[in-house]
């Protein structure tokens, strides 16, 4: 008999399921993976959950339609909404107190959080670049020990608010936009050092960190770094699922795809990017970093099971950590044309649910602690 495993949406894009509107999310791709372990997923929102029926309401797929059903509440749900009010974080307390596994039950943690947590790793501080808590005195600091820096908040996405500060003979230049995505960049020369008004507001007004700008390979010209998708599977291990490179636009300094960056095939560009190293070796050394990183996040904070991690790469190809996504957006790999990448994406955390669904975690049906901030 086929099990069912819930897909915690967020409300606007559970709305849009029955229009198969779902943004870069992809339903079918969860419905293949699943059948492959024989399960069948359900896609359901926080609201419409009853903690104390036990039930709740989903949409599934019927046919050539999503329909809604009347169901009990999923034995193990894979989370990929994103919650910041407590009323929510409350609720979903309370599901694990029920036995319900709730896996990447928090996956927005902050940028300064991640470093903290993993710069308390001996092994990973070779990959870690210079960061600080950006006050100041803390960036004063920093253009001290480092001529390039990067400015960025410690929550958010998609290179929104970023900013970076560099040396250019013997004058600081800061870039930045206005534009909350895709927009003109600016570039302003700083009197005599001082850190000019639009630093200052951005830092006072929310968390920033304040992080060396590593080196970059470059692609034709153009920066790079390598997105690198990691996942709990069928066994409950971390693995590999992937790997493609986000390469800059030429008017700018970021990566993110939503800022114009293309996505491309790792092995494509490391030949000519990195000559001196084989693509093998780089690709291993990205591997066994990321796997590293999630093991040692996954010590630390509960339930998590899919990481999209951003790695830098110099032109001599040693990598470094720069963030992470605990829900990685994953369209990246189509956008590479990695179709069989981007479909294994979805697969691996329906093999996770199915192990978990078979595993002594859950038949021992403890309750589970939950932390978020």
């Amino acid at each position: 008999m086929q099990q069912l495993v819930g897909i915690l949406l967020n409300a606007s894009m559970h709305r849009g399921i029955p229009r198969c509107i779902t943004g870069q999310e992809s339903l079918a791709n969860y419905e293949e993976g699943a059948q492959v372990y024989g399960l069948i997923p359900v896609f359901l929102k926080l609201e419409d959950i009853d903690l104390e029926t036990g039930r709740c309401v989903a949409y599934i797929k019927n046919d050539a339609d999503y329909v809604l059903i009347d169901i009990p509440i999923p034995k193990v749900i894979h989370n990929r909404a994103i919650y910041i009010n407590n009323s929510s974080h409350l609720r979903i307390s309370r599901l694990l107190n029920r036995g319900i596994i709730v896996f990447n039950v928090c996956n927005r943690y902050g940028k300064d959080e991640i470093h903290r947590r993993l710069s308390s790793n001996p092994s990973l501080n070779p990959f870690l670049p210079n960061t600080d808590t950006a006050t100041p005195i803390a960036i004063r600091r920093m253009m001290k020990q480092h001529h390039d820096l990067i400015l960025k908040p410690c929550r958010g996405s998609i290179g929104q608010g970023i900013m970076r500060l560099r040396k250019v003979n013997t004058k600081w230049m800061l870039t930045y936009s206005n534009t909350p995505s895709i927009g003109e960049w600016k570039t302003i020369t700083l009197n005599k050092e001082q850190l000019p008004p639009i630093v200052l507001r951005r830092i006072s007004l929310q968390p920033f960190l304040v992080q060396e700008r590593i080196p970059l390979a470059e692609y034709q010209g153009n920066a790079y770094d390598i997105r690198v998708t990691i996942q709990r599977g069928l066994q409950g291990l971390w693995q590999m699922t992937g790997m493609y490179a986000k390469i800059a636009p030429s008017n700018t300094f970021v990566t993110n795809i939503a800022q114009g960056a293309t996505a491309v095939p790792v092995e494509s560009i490391l030949t000519t990017s990195i000559p001196s190293q084989s693509p093998l070796s780089v690709i291993q050394s990205i591997e066994q970093v990321t796997l590293e990183i999630a093991w040692s996040l996954s010590t630390q904070l509960p339930w998590l099971a899919d990481f999209g991690m951003d790695i830098g790469i110099t032109s001599e190809g040693k990598p470094y950590f720069i963030e992470c996504n605990g829900r990685d957006q994953r369209y990246g790999f189509r956008k590479a044309s990695m179709i069989s990448t981007w479909r294994k994406t979805y697969e691996h955390p329906m093999a996770y649910a199915h192990h978990l669904l078979e595993s002594d975690v859950y038949r021992r049906n403890l309750p589970h602690s939950y932390h978020y901030n």
